[in-house]
């Protein structure tokens, strides 16, 4: 097995996986012709080398989008990208291209099979590829770039005979033993105590550094995005609402939205800032800003007394821009950086 350069993720580098306008809408929960837009345009670049978290609440259309880049569920309209190609949604196209990009999921408990060993668990993949080297080197590869040593130690164990930390390596070897160029983690820390959690993310950055492995993270959590991330893009109700580099987003975020999720922190100052209501029907999108009935700003007065409360009712925000630089979706902020240049 070869190990891969690293990759110093960089803002002129060419985007490994983009998504271009992406929608995905689903059947309506009223039973009549109405669409849920789960993703309703969204713009989105993975640059080599480099890990994206993607935030937001439940609901707000983070997994579907996951699962629309790794050609799980295919766009209603607008494209994915991998290396400058059109995704191709042909069985055999996206059989190669599962290869290059990895999923993996949030729960180990049940992304492992019971019944197999971890040694059978890693392999897998292998097998459904056809690999034609050497297994056994690819599986003791695998499991101790997850960090499991001695790797032989872990062949024959089952799932139930492992500690939670240890099947999530299991599930990461299982993502790394095909040598991908990039991984989609949803959730990966989310049912691990904090102790664990820290030797995963760490484990995570150290793959970045050792093999040029570019991820995406999947996450409600904004601590872990400060902890892993080099850009972080908020998405609510099927749109990112905002991005930039970490500390653009998260010492300085421009959307109420953003300023709601980090304010519930533990080390965040002041009051938690408490959203009322659930995110809207994703087949009821309002129309304006798609966080205007939440937005703690509106309903304060502030946007009243920047001139924009109507706009923030009545006019929709344009699609962010999939690339790097500070960006954000939200009538008031743009209107307090135009009156500070």
């Amino acid at each position: 097995m070869t190990t891969t350069a690293a990759a110093v993720p960089s803002a002129s580098s060419a985007p490994l996986l983009s998504a271009e306008g992406l929608h995905v809408t689903f059947p309506g929960r009223r039973g009549d012709a109405t669409r849920a837009r789960a993703v309703d345009g969204v713009d989105l670049d993975i640059r080599p080398g480099e890990i994206v978290a993607l935030v937001g609440e439940s609901g707000c259309g983070k997994t579907t989008l996951a699962r629309s880049l790794l050609g799980l569920v295919r766009p209603s309209a607008g494209r994915v990208t991998f290396a400058g190609r059109p995704l191709d949604y042909s069985s055999r196209h996206l059989k190669a291209y599962r290869r290059r990009v990895q999923l993996v999921l949030q729960d180990p408990s049940g992304s492992l099979n019971p019944r197999h060993t971890v040694y059978d668990a890693v392999a897998e993949g292998l097998r459904i590829h056809k690999y034609a080297g050497d297994e056994r080197e690819a599986v003791s590869t695998a499991l101790s770039r997850a960090g499991l040593r001695p790797p032989e130690r872990f062949f024959l164990r089952y799932p139930h005979q492992l500690s939670g930390g240890q099947r999530q390596r299991v599930v990461i070897a299982g993502a790394l033993v095909l040598e991908p160029e990039l991984i989609v983690a949803d959730e990966p820390v989310a049912s691990l105590d904090a102790s664990v959690r820290g030797e995963i993310l760490a484990l995570l950055l150290r793959l970045r550094a050792e093999l040029g492995l570019s991820a995406l993270v999947v996450t409600h959590d904004l601590g872990l995005a400060w902890n892993i991330a080099d850009r972080v893009a908020v998405m609510y109700l099927g749109r990112i609402v905002e991005t930039g580099t970490v500390e653009e987003v998260l010492t300085a975020p421009q959307h109420p939205y953003t300023q709601a999720l980090l304010s519930v922190l533990p080390e965040a100052p002041g009051a938690p800032v408490v959203l009322t209501g659930e995110p809207p029907d994703p087949s009821r999108i309002p129309s304006g800003c798609r966080f205007h009935a939440r937005c703690q700003i509106l309903a304060g007065g502030e946007a009243e007394r920047a001139g924009v409360a109507d706009a923030c009712r009545g006019e929709d925000l344009p699609v962010l821009d999939g690339g790097g630089g500070a960006q954000v979706a939200c009538h008031w902020a743009r209107s307090r950086a135009s009156t500070t240049q």
